[in-house]
């Protein structure tokens, strides 16, 4: 799982050890991810399945993509599909995905890079293995979040951001025991690349064995800590958790996680996605690709989409894609 690195984590800025009032967020919730297949029938792993939405609330769901080694010719993507009233948040962690719109966006992202896509008031896209993968194979492995817009920003114009590996803000723990990357919001001062529309911080934390970490939390989020890979423990009782499983956390100042000191061999170290945000607090209506408020504006995505108001494919084969 390389994501993005650095030689020695000890040259990094630190992450300031929280003050010894501040209270560390308890564990609500440890569920497992049931695992299943999406778009052409790559393997997924439901993380937000059987959370209650007011708990995930401003995020609406996320799906792990592998980790799979594909032998060649078996890479998979999705089919053309449309989007509206969300975000959707792509973070590649091995391998590569090519992108594309019916407004001209697109490119590729690979190791470490993301893709923050707002479908706003609707698009059509596509994401597809490039050609290079489908024919070597090889290891993929990703997460894709969807992200809640405020009523007042569903139909806003859609627009793309592409988030290179290198530009995510990289800390160190106070020990030099987890490389923190800050993919959007803010930690502790330092800023993330992510622009949202909805405030919300979002890291990727590599957390060696054995290590502990105590990250300062905005109380006015909530909590979310998903574990990509390894074994180890979240909150202050230390309740496990490994590969698959969401923690919801409580109310507090601090997120608290901690990797076991034995790890699997192909796991050496615990990764975590932890993410929160500033509750929407609004009716959420949301079926297959849409997301509303209102029954009623469900009703009209999809007409609007039936009659091509979404958007149209490209009449051009997608990059690294044969498009029928």
């Amino acid at each position: 799982m390389p994501a993005v690195t650095v030689e020695n984590i000890l040259t990094l800025p630190r992450v300031a050890e929280p003050v010894t009032t501040a209270v560390s967020r308890p564990v609500r919730s440890v569920t497992t991810a049931p695992q299943g297949f999406e778009g052409e029938g790559f393997p997924v792993r439901r993380a937000f399945a059987g959370v209650d939405l007011t708990a995930l609330d401003p995020f609406i769901h996320m799906d792990q993509m592998g980790e799979v080694e594909y032998a060649p010719g078996e890479p998979k993507g999705t089919a053309w599909h449309p989007h509206r009233g969300f975000e959707t948040v792509t973070y590649i962690i091995d391998g590569a995905f090519v992108h594309q719109d019916s407004h001209g966006g697109g490119g590729v992202i690979t190791n470490g890079d993301t893709q923050w896509m707002t479908a706003g008031s609707g698009l059509l896209h596509i994401e597809v293995p490039p050609e290079s993968l489908v024919q070597s194979g090889g290891l993929f492995h990703g997460l894709q979040l969807w992200v809640n817009l405020p009523r007042a920003q569903k139909m806003a114009d859609p627009r793309y951001q592409d988030i290179r590996g290198g530009d995510v803000a990289l800390l160190s723990s106070p020990d030099g025991g987890a490389l923190v990357r800050v993919i959007a919001g803010e930690l502790d001062g330092h800023q993330g690349p992510g622009i949202t529309h909805t405030p919300i911080t979002v890291l990727h934390l590599t957390v060696a064995p054995g290590a502990r970490v105590r990250l300062p939390w905005n109380p006015g989020y909530n909590a979310l800590v998903y574990a990509l890979n390894g074994n180890g423990s979240v909150g202050p009782d230390r309740r496990p958790l490994r590969m698959g499983q969401l923690a919801v956390l409580g109310g507090g100042d601090v997120v608290e996680v901690g990797a076991d000191e034995s790890q699997e061999s192909r796991s050496p170290s615990l990764d975590l996605y932890v993410l929160g945000g500033q509750p929407i607090r609004e009716p959420v209506a949301a079926y297959g690709p849409f997301v509303m408020n209102t029954r009623a504006e469900l009703v009209q995505a999809f007409e609007d989409f039936q009659a091509g108001r979404l958007g149209t494919v490209p009449s051009e084969p997608h990059p690294g894609h044969d498009v029928l």
